[in-house]
């Protein structure tokens, strides 16, 4: 296969696709704890419990996934030469918009860990539907190819 990763491609875009599966999970679960969090008194068992499931769903899973998915997905858009397409703009705003939230998740994850929550249950159940809504726009954007 020609282009800049040759035949390694398939194996890259394997590494993409699980990277992102990854990503995507623990962003579907993280704020999803933050509600559970929230009904947790302060300093009770239960507290530290999600606290330490926050810390290691972020840094263990979250974080390096992110990473991975990125590093592949712009070697495939190396590959396919993308960087000029209407699509792939709109797809790589959209995921520069999940980054920061990514970004933000990881600054309430702190704030939890600090016992200085400052929103509500009902605040990070609104959050917990918005990286679904970007995946939705990623997806559709990478498929379809619209513009």
């Amino acid at each position: 296969m020609a282009g800049f990763l040759g035949d390694a491609y398939l194996w890259v875009k394997s590494l993409h696709i699980l990277a992102v599966i990854a990503w995507m999970a623990g962003f579907l679960y993280l704020p999803r704890l933050f509600v559970y969090h929230c009904g947790a008194e302060v300093g009770s068992k239960q507290s530290e419990t999600f606290k330490i499931m926050e810390r290691r769903l972020l840094r263990a899973i979250m974080n390096p996934a992110m990473v991975v998915a990125w590093a592949a997905g712009l070697s495939l858009a190396a590959h396919i030469e993308a960087w000029g397409e209407g699509w792939f703009h709109v797809k790589l705003t959209l995921l520069i918009v999940l980054t920061a939230l990514h970004m933000i998740a990881g600054r309430w994850r702190r704030a939890f860990a600090e016992d200085d929550n400052r929103h509500s249950e009902r605040f990070y159940r609104v959050m917990n539907e918005v990286p679904a809504l970007l995946m939705i726009g990623i997806v559709v954007m990478a498929v379809v190819k619209p513009f």
